[in-house]
């Protein structure tokens, strides 16, 4: 099984950004913790991370034929983009959305989420764990 797993704008800034939000781990620790995971699912696993709304688009539509699953922190994007939604649409690859901190009990405008408006699964506010819950969600629903 291949999962791409996507993560948007700033989650490069982990343990940086609001570490009493999303802690003092780093983006590389986050890596890290995905890749030995997945080591032990035996799932293929690509990572990405961009601050650029039109490279996680063009990642999307990359994955078409290629990924079995994804799973994304579109991070601020969640909010705002059509444009991600619309190309989860057009891929119909089986995705999770995952958010570190839990989303629903910080400013309203974060309850808004046009990928959840397509993901089978949001996964939000159990840091790290929340991805390997998302992967292990599309392994036991789609694994090869």
């Amino acid at each position: 099984m291949h999962i791409l797993v996507i993560n948007g704008p700033n989650i490069n800034m982990l343990g940086i950004r609001e570490p009493d939000i999303y802690g003092k781990s780093t983006y590389a620790d986050l890596c890290d913790v995905i890749k030995n995971k997945a080591d032990e699912m035996n799932i293929t696993v690509e990572l990405f991370q961009s601050n650029h709304e039109g490279s996680i688009v063009d990642k999307i539509q990359e994955a078409l034929g290629k990924a079995d699953g994804i799973v994304i922190n579109p991070a601020a994007y969640t909010h705002t983009s059509v444009a991600i939604l619309d190309a989860l649409k057009a891929v119909q690859i089986p995705t999770c959305e995952v958010h570190i901190s839990d989303v629903n009990t910080r400013e309203d405008f974060r309850k808004i989420s046009y990928v959840g408006m397509y993901a089978e699964k949001t996964i939000a506010g159990y840091g790290f764990d929340g991805y390997i819950m998302a992967m292990e969600y599309l392994k036991e629903k789609y694994g090869k």
